[in-house]
């Protein structure tokens, strides 16, 4: 269709609407509307009139409509959806409540879980296995009933979810049916929706699905009712367009940010850049993303919490923007993550808002009143405030001491480093090499930060498009239309008809969809995603040619991941095909300035100096201008400042161009005293290191344990081995580290030289337990001593032992629970001693069963290693080496300082626990006051045990820093000051501080719980969690499956326990039951919370879960666990929280009651029943019911 009159490109954004109207002469105006405005029902209709009526038009002039829209969006993360009724496989009504079991934020006393978006649940009688046997048909009445039932109640929408319905879809096609008949207007069917194995992500993908498509279905309406007979098209998250009709609530979650990937994307395809990086920085956050050549997809995101399994653009987004407020807390400056919003947005707004980040770039001159919008005071008609912005900063810098402008900076160079450190992260997770790639900075604030955020990334380009500001809007008229099916296949490689056919009818699909919008089909794209079998991470590789689909696959995993494994097998998981319509994306010219250029002027404040600079309007500028930074360019849509060093150009597209053309000084810190800025940007970059650490060690790990489990840590010390920076992967692994280093550096000292490396695993020299893997790395930098040292602690999945996966509960000595490491020379200037390491991992009596495997994930430590290592001499060239150092040992005075203070306010106390084994942790913590420090004591506890509850040193440290950060209640660095006023007493020869041969694996994973809980007892901070990781495996001579059961958390003075999740030193995450069941000979009958299992009082406990699982093949299953005869204790009034209980039920009907920890053969048909433990209660019950 030919389109010559109006047309408008619109994002609907949580602060602004921006739009992009093309006039019937090809004329491009824009336009930027408060999307809240009590002056006017919807932001975009406003617009359209607006506009329209200036030109002396109306809407009836107007041909087309794109637009993204933040609505779904707002209304799932504000949880203002549809009520919403879950219809879903008996056993399993709680399993989008329980998730993957991780807790958010695993430092929280109060744990606090999504909300989830359905209002009610009802459960189906029917079951199907993964093979599509039909072991209860779908029971017809009660699910009618049942619906019915639920309707009454007034519920109309409904999201269908049964286990493995994604394949065997004749139940969820009949119970929607069912629904329809009795009324549901909305139903989500999960085969439909995303038709995909897990049932987690897929159901909660169908529960937004049906969640969101009621209201964005009412603003669609709304929208297409005010514009008449207007086409209107809705971006979808995948950057394709859709027609009102067809736009589904899953699929509208990115609307607004796809556009500017797609605007990115194509502006620079024009310009002539072909790999670009893109910096989207809004109000409240700031989206970064890749682009080179391909639009890039993920498959799923979180998104208010809530997994959406749905095609969408790969959009990293991190909590910094225009409205991130900007506070001081003593000792540090902060930014973020919280956000002054749209209302009332930063102080400048007129509405009292707090400081913010676009505030300081007013005071320092990078926005000038007279050019931003006027949209501000009672009339909304009035310019952002100076006076109140320079008031509120000068009272912030006489408490800090500082100047106001000085202050302003520091608050954006924390701001820019947290946008570069997400830019980096994604760098290093994809392996894209910065130093190739241009900035395309967009997005309303973008311009006031792009050649910084170069700076820091060492990129040399910057393009900013003649609408960078509302690039967005603009992309959604560069958008096409397109329509992307995709379903599980689970087939071998070799099995190429089958697959082929699986991708005609996706295609056929596709196309007839993009047909039902009337849309021309430019061409389908076929795309597999494959994977190893066994692996859960899959690669998107193009179908054809099928022929040498491995060969890609295998360059391709290489590329990412920096190996291949040519011998084990290859599994096609699923297929999509792409139906991509035919570009009526409008050509655009942009004009350049054809007369002298309009400048004017201005003053800025740039490294504590005011500097007189020069104010253009781009508009005026022509092709070929060029002028040196410090500068600032104006438009419609943005501002940009151009700092000292960069040279702005416009291109013959009338792109702005920045070009570094000044060498780059480095950004070394003002002497080495304490500055509370760069406090803050060294905190921060210590840690970034250590996460981009762990980002290369998943990238690169062989096993599921670490790629996918994520049971691995990686942190960074100083040269005497303190702790300065643990990235929060697994908090059992927290600070325990140290004692490792120490113990490298006792053996080692004189002899280490570059390109060494160590590995050891030794419980009683800093080890935790066998498994657990430390690979350590020494940094050298100026000397002959290294000045630092990085490692990577990782879980590998066997290393020996008695029972496969290293896990025995029989253990009774360190050689039952496999390969002992001690200090061994892993790289010896360079070379890695393979031979030797293959060697040791064989040895002994119970040697390691995949070898290849331990070498893949000890080869991606040592590759994580190096990274941290580079990263750590890159730091010291940009600031120096007295001034890292420096800057070491103030985050570790800034942690010992936070808990000093936390010492301050808290009182001592005495706690003593037992455990089902008869052992007793017993703890005194005595605090003084005068010297703000405590003696942390457990003198009292029992002594070395012949059983395997033994936990090293490092463990009672781990606990102590995880409790210790917990009750500081605030981001604080994780580092060895933490643990600076503390003296710490372990017993000889204790449960707690074993001598070789003690066995320790429970240790690790079960003493640890009891000892954080009685930590939190001694403290009286709060009551008991369930006090063990329920650690369950099982499996036969080729198979082996470990899993660790979350229960109830405790609850304190003024928050109760949760339910079903993982506490305190894990936070492991949960295999999916389909994928269970597709890998493993069983059934997962049930899993659910075990309701009233929690401890009663003022603050209840959180309750527990009940796990079932059916074995259809003999195996043997081992429970390694604790709290199933002493209960998890309530604190101060409260009740205990229920014992956990371990069962089996057997096929002929018999039922065995199992000790803590036990060893079973499980025959066919017999059920091992798992009733994990609730959390304890706090407070006396009457004081609830007296609070009522």
């Amino acid at each position: 269709m030919a389109h010559t009159g109006w047309q408008f490109w619109i994002d609907r954004g949580g602060t602004f609407t921006d739009i992009v109207a093309r006039l019937p002469d090809g004329q491009i105006r824009t336009a930027k509307l408060l999307s809240q405005d009590a002056r006017y029902d919807d932001a975009v209709v406003e617009g359209i009139t607006r506009m329209t009526a200036a030109a002396g038009a109306t809407i009836a002039d107007v041909d087309m409509v794109r637009m993204g829209t933040t609505v779904a969006t707002n209304a799932l993360l504000e949880r203002k959806g549809e009520p919403t009724l879950l219809a879903i496989t008996r056993g399993f009504g709680d399993a989008l409540r329980i998730g993957h079991q991780a807790r958010p934020d695993i430092f929280a006393k109060h744990i606090v879980l999504p909300e989830q978006a359905y209002a009610a649940v009802i459960e189906i009688d029917e079951r199907v296995t993964a093979e599509g046997e039909v072991l209860q048909p779908l029971n017809e009445e009660t699910a009618r009933a049942a619906l019915a039932e639920a309707f009454a109640s007034g519920l109309n929408a409904l999201a269908i979810v049964l286990m493995h319905g994604y394949r065997y879809t004749a139940h969820e096609g009949r119970l929607a049916e069912i629904a329809r008949a009795v009324g549901f207007t909305h139903v989500s069917v999960s085969h439909q929706v995303t038709p995909l194995i897990k049932l987690i992500g897929r159901g909660e993908t169908s529960v937004v699905d049906a969640y969101l498509s009621p209201v964005l279905d009412r603003y669609v309406s709304r929208v297409a009712a005010a514009l008449g007979d207007t086409e209107l098209l809705f971006m979808q998250s995948n950057g394709g367009l859709a027609s009102a009709g067809a736009f589904r609530g899953k699929d509208a979650i990115l609307s607004g940010p796809a556009g500017g990937i797609v605007g990115m994307a194509e502006t620079a395809r024009l310009a002539g850049i072909d790999r670009v990086i893109g910096f989207d920085m809004g109000g409240t956050s700031t989206d970064v993303s890749h682009h080179a050549g391909q639009l890039e997809r993920t498959g799923e995101a979180i998104v208010g919490g809530l997994r959406v399994r749905a095609p969408m653009l790969q959009i990293e987004t991190v909590a910094a923007g225009g409205g991130s407020i900007c506070r001081f807390d003593g000792m540090r400056l902060r930014v973020g993550p919280e956000s002054a919003g749209a209302n009332p947005g930063p102080a400048c707004y007129r509405r009292g808002g707090p400081l913010t980040i676009t505030d300081c770039n007013l005071l320092l001159g990078r926005l000038q009143p007279a050019h931003f919008p006027s949209l501000f005071g009672p009339g909304g008609d009035q310019p952002i405030d100076l006076a109140v912005v320079r008031a509120r900063l000068t009272a912030l810098a006489e408490e800090v001491g500082s100047t106001p402008e000085a202050l302003a900076a520091g608050f954006i160079d924390i701001a820019n480093d947290a946008m570069a450190n997400a830019i980096r992260t994604i760098s290093v997770e994809r392996g894209h090499d910065l130093a190739r790639y241009a900035l395309a900075s967009f997005g309303g604030a973008g311009g006031q930060h792009a050649c910084a955020i170069a700076d820091i990334l060492g990129i040399d380009r910057v393009m900013i498009h003649p609408l960078a500001g509302v690039l967005s809007a603009f992309g959604m008229g560069m958008a096409a239309h397109r329509v992307v099916r995709e379903a599980t296949i689970a087939l071998p490689i070799d099995r190429e008809a089958e697959v082929v056919a699986v991708l005609d009818r996706l295609a056929a699909d596709a196309a007839s969809a993009l047909a039902e919008q009337a849309v021309a089909i430019d061409r389908v794209e076929r795309r597999l995603r494959v994977r190893y079998i066994g692996a859960d991470s899959a690669l998107t590789i193009n179908a054809a040619p099928f022929a040498d689909l491995s060969r890609r696959f295998a360059d391709a995993h290489a590329t990412r991941f920096g190996f291949f494994d040519p011998d084990t097998p290859l599994i096609i998981e699923a297929g999509e095909a792409e139906a991509i319509g035919r570009s009526t994306a409008a050509s655009v010219q942009f004009a350049a300035g054809l007369g002298e250029p309009v400048a004017e002027p201005i003053d800025l404040h740039i490294d504590g100096a005011r500097v007189a600079a020069t104010l253009f309007n781009r508009a005026s500028l022509p092709v070929g201008w060029s002028a040196m930074g410090p500068i600032i360019i104006v438009d419609a849509s943005g501002t940009s400042f151009v700092a000292p060093g960069w040279r702005a150009t416009i291109d013959a597209q009338a792109n702005l161009i920045l070009d570094r053309v000044v060498r780059r000084e480095n950004r070394v810190a003002a002497g080495t005293q304490v500055d509370p800025v760069r406090l803050e940007l060294f905190a921060n970059l210590f840690m970034s290191i250590a996460e981009q650490m762990g980002v290369a060690l998943q990238q690169t790990a062989w096993s599921v344990n670490i790629k996918e489990r994520l049971d691995f840590s990686c942190a960074l010390f100083d040269a005497s081995g303190k702790l300065i920076a643990n990235a929060p992967h697994m908090p059992v692994h927290l600070g325990s580290m140290g004692k490792s280093i120490r113990t490298i550096i006792a053996n080692r000292g004189g002899t280490m030289r570059p390109g060494d490396v160590y590995a050891l695993n030794d419980p009683y020299d800093g080890g935790t337990h066998l498994p657990d893997v430390t690979i350590i790395m020494p940094v050298f930098v100026e000397a002959d001593m290294p000045a630092f040292y990085v490692a990577a602690r990782g879980h590998q999945a066997d290393i020996g032992g008695t029972t496969p996966g290293s896990m025995p509960a029989d253990s009774r000595r360190i050689e039952d629970e496999g390969v002992l490491i001690r200090d061994f020379l892993l790289v010896d200037g360079g070379r890695l001693c393979e031979a030797e390491l293959r060697a040791l991992l064989g040895s002994g009596d119970w040697p390691a069963r995949n070898i290849d495997q331990n070498v893949g994930d000890i080869r991606a430590q040592i590759a994580a290693c190096a990274r941290g290592a580079e990263a750590l001499r890159a730091t010291v060239a940009e600031h120096g080496l007295a001034v890292v150092q420096a800057y070491m040992g103030h985050v570790l005075a800034n942690a010992e300082e936070m808990v000093r203070r936390l010492l301050d306010r808290i009182e001592g106390g005495q706690f003593s626990y037992a455990m089902d084994n008869g052992a007793v942790i017993a703890v005194s913590v005595t605090i003084d006051k005068a010297n703000r420090s405590a003696i942390v004591d457990f003198t009292g506890s029992s002594a070395q045990r012949d059983d395997n509850f033994n936990a090293p040193a490092s463990i009672a440290r781990a606990a102590l820093l995880y409790v210790v950060r917990v009750m500081v209640d605030e981001p604080i660095p994780l580092n060895d000051g933490c643990l600076a006023p503390f003296e710490i007493v372990l017993p000889e020869r204790s449960i707690l501080n074993p001598a070789w041969p003690a066995a320790v694996v429970a240790g690790n994973v079960e003493t640890s719980q009891v000892v954080t809980d009685a930590l939190f007892g001694a403290f009286g901070a709060m009551a008991a969690a369930q006090g063990t990781m329920n650690n369950f495996t099982f499996g036969d001579g080729t198979r082996q499956y470990y899993e660790t059961i979350a229960g109830g958390s405790g609850a304190g003075p003024d928050f109760p326990g949760t339910a079903a999740v993982q506490t305190h030193m894990t936070n492991s995450r949960i295999t999916d039951p389909e994928v269970i069941e597709q890998r493993f000979p069983i059934l997962v009958e049930r899993f659910a919370i075990r309701q009233g299992s929690g401890g009663d009082g003022a603050q209840p406990g959180g309750d527990g879960t009940i796990r079932r699982l059916r074995f259809r093949e003999p195996m043997t299953a081992t429970i390694l666990a604790n709290r199933r005869r002493i209960a998890p204790f309530g604190l101060a009034g409260g009740a205990d929280g229920a014992c956990g209980r371990s069962s089996i039920e057997r096929a002929d009907g018999r039922v065995e009651i199992l000790p803590s920890s036990a060893r079973t053969d499980m025959l066919v048909g017999d059920v091992f029943v798992i009733e994990t433990p609730g959390g304890g209660g706090y407070g006396p019950i009457d004081a609830r019911i007296a609070a009522r």
